[in-house]
């Protein structure tokens, strides 16, 4: 099976590593052949260089010219509505669910599992 996802310019990105971990990002060019330059405009991730292996690249792609200014990219983002589409994905429900199911306390812990108990 060939590859559907490509490291390009517009390619929506999700961080995996350091202090921006789990947000959107879009490649806005390629540096060498292991860094790219991102851009969060609407998940307020500041412009910078980035390692490849610290990303996970998603099916989105906007258009945009490399070394696009921010505003250009906001634009793109927000005209493509990527937040909602990435809101849809079955990754991103995922994601939410294990970030609540994080903030469970013991006492809803025990509570799921007697309800789960009980319905088996």
């Amino acid at each position: 099976m060939p590859f559907q996802r490509f490291v390009e310019t517009g390619r929506i990105a999700v961080v995996s590593d350091g202090s921006n971990k789990g947000k959107l990002v879009g490649i806005v060019d390629v540096i060498d052949q292991t860094r790219v330059l991102i851009d969060g405009p609407c998940s307020n991730v500041p412009r910078n260089q980035v390692r490849l292996n610290q990303l996970h690249l998603t099916k989105f792609r906007i258009k945009f010219p490399y070394t696009t200014p921010t505003r250009v990219a906001r634009k793109a983002w927000n005209d493509s509505k990527v937040d909602k589409k990435w809101a849809e994905t079955v990754w991103a429900k995922k994601v939410a669910a294990k970030e609540k199911r994080a903030q469970l306390t013991d006492f809803d812990c025990f509570k799921l599992r007697r309800a789960r108990s009980r319905r088996i």
